[in-house]
């Protein structure tokens, strides 16, 4: 079955789907073993729907039985820890490699060596140990409204702090990984007080205190609350393939605008939606066919299409809601220096006033 055909089971349930079956799931492990080729048993941090059906295709293809378990990353990822070598999970799935890293410095990640996956994902978009591996992209841009801002007054991260933009901005709270990665990110390339400094010059231009998720965001400048935000792409073009006109026009209303693309910058900050390998698999195997599978052109491409995000892989195409802005360079950081800054950005933005 390509997967193109398997979209229609977006709305499918299943009993591996909810955090709440966890003896159930855990009980019905064991028997399912006998009744094909072979298993995975995935703890995944995405909803069901941006995930399960690409994984019935490679159930398919591979006579591979798929049991899947969904629920928060924070809960997920504590639930490993809890059962450490007992978990029956033989693969983690998650987003943002701030969350990756945890999942790594917990001990509940086995590094893997693979020829296909080295060749697949560029080096700074997977662990550097081999703990884990970017699967799909997102950036992390400034999204503004035309009315009120025009592109030509657009430019970096950095510039978010002059104070031409006072009461104008909006943020997430620092509570938030996404944030947290990009000033991570921010570290690595400023150090501790250029970034410290600028923390405080963009939240003087705040138009409200931080609030809300990156939809919020969106939405409020659409609505005229703030004139420009920081935003993941694959919020933005998600409203664009809704079928609820309000979320096209907060679509058709906000513009996107590629940060630090000037020569010699770094380009605009990218993050990652990955997995790892757990520590206790017994399905190591079955495990690393997947991770090659959701590495193929096939993958890729449902991944852009469904989920809004950039591959990984090189040669494939852009969403189609994201490809009318074009294309842009990237910062080139290993992402793994994400994790490894998360605590200092945490502390960073605390002392700096980031709510």
């Amino acid at each position: 079955m390509r997967l193109s055909n398997v979209l229609d089971k977006k709305g499918r349930k299943s009993i591996f789907s909810s955090v709440g079956f966890v003896t159930l799931v855990t009980s019905l492990f064991l028997p399912l073993v006998a009744q094909a080729k072979g298993e995975i048993n995935i703890y995944s941090a995405r909803k069901e729907s941006l995930i399960k059906p690409v994984l019935d295709t490679f159930s398919e293809e591979n006579d591979v039985v798929v049991n899947l378990i969904t629920g928060s990353a924070d809960a997920l990822l504590s639930r490993l820890k809890a059962e450490g070598d007992a978990s029956p999970a033989d693969m983690f799935i998650t987003v943002d490699a701030g969350r990756l890293h945890r999942a790594k410095a917990a001990g509940v990640l086995q590094p893997i060596q693979n020829d296909v996956l080295s060749t697949n994902i560029p080096s700074h978009l997977r662990d550097s140990d081999g703990y884990w591996f970017g699967l799909s992209q997102r950036a992390r841009v400034i999204f503004y409204n035309p009315k009120t801002v025009s592109p030509s007054e657009l430019s970096t991260y950095e510039d978010l702090a002059n104070s031409k933009w006072k009461g104008r901005i909006c943020v997430r709270s620092s509570a938030n990984i996404y944030n947290q990665s990009l000033v991570a990110s921010m570290l690595e390339a400023e150090g501790h007080e250029k970034t410290q400094a600028w923390i405080k010059g963009l939240i003087a231009n705040l138009a409200r205190p931080p609030f809300g998720g990156d939809v919020d965001l969106l939405k409020a400048v659409s609505a005229g609350v703030c004139d420009l935000t920081l935003a993941n792409t694959y919020y933005y073009g998600r409203l664009g393939q809704s079928d609820r006109p309000e979320d096209r026009r907060v679509y058709d209303s906000v513009k996107l605008f590629w940060p630090n693309q000037a020569e010699g910058e770094r380009g605009a900050h990218v993050n990652v939606s990955g997995a790892g390998i757990t520590a206790a698999a017994t399905n190591v195997e079955n495990a690393i066919l997947l991770l090659e599978f959701l590495t193929n052109r096939a993958s890729q491409e449902w991944y852009a299409h469904v989920n809004n995000e950039y591959p990984v892989v090189k040669g494939v195409g852009a969403p189609e809601m994201l490809a009318p802005f074009g294309t842009f360079r990237a910062d080139t950081i290993s992402l793994s220096q994400l994790g490894e800054n998360n605590r200092e950005a945490v502390e960073v933005m605390d002392t700096a006033g980031w709510k």
